[in-house]
């Protein structure tokens, strides 16, 4: 099984928005800022070149197209493949974050709320 790269913070927060549903591209800029607690705030740019990319790689799709107000409005979802990578990176996480709490508690140091 060949070693995959841990997924960049931004990825891993347009995925995890996109596992809620089909999202377009504000909505998925705001919904990243409430996943993160207002730390992580995409501009449009960064975030249409994360969704080509992503499209690219097979973990997003286009879900529907529809005009709004004059202007297109493209909505996304995660693509199965996309939704399994999501679970392998959170699990990832995870794992490690166990690990750290199990280690901070065993030398009695406060674990953050």
């Amino acid at each position: 099984m060949s070693k995959r790269r841990p997924m960049q913070e931004a990825t891993f927060l347009i995925l995890t928005a996109l596992a809620g549903g089909s999202q377009h591209g504000y909505g998925i800029i705001n919904d990243v800022e409430q996943i993160s607690k207002r730390r992580v705030r995409l501009r449009a740019g960064t975030l249409y070149t994360a969704l080509e990319r992503l499209q690219n790689d097979g973990l997003i799709e286009i879900d529907r197209e529809e005009i709004v107000d004059s202007r297109l409005r493209r909505y996304y979802k995660l693509t199965p493949t996309g939704g399994q990578r999501l679970a392998e990176e959170a699990g990832r996480i995870h794992s490690h974050a166990k690990v750290a709490m199990s280690r901070l508690e065993r030398k009695g140091k406060a674990a953050p709320a």
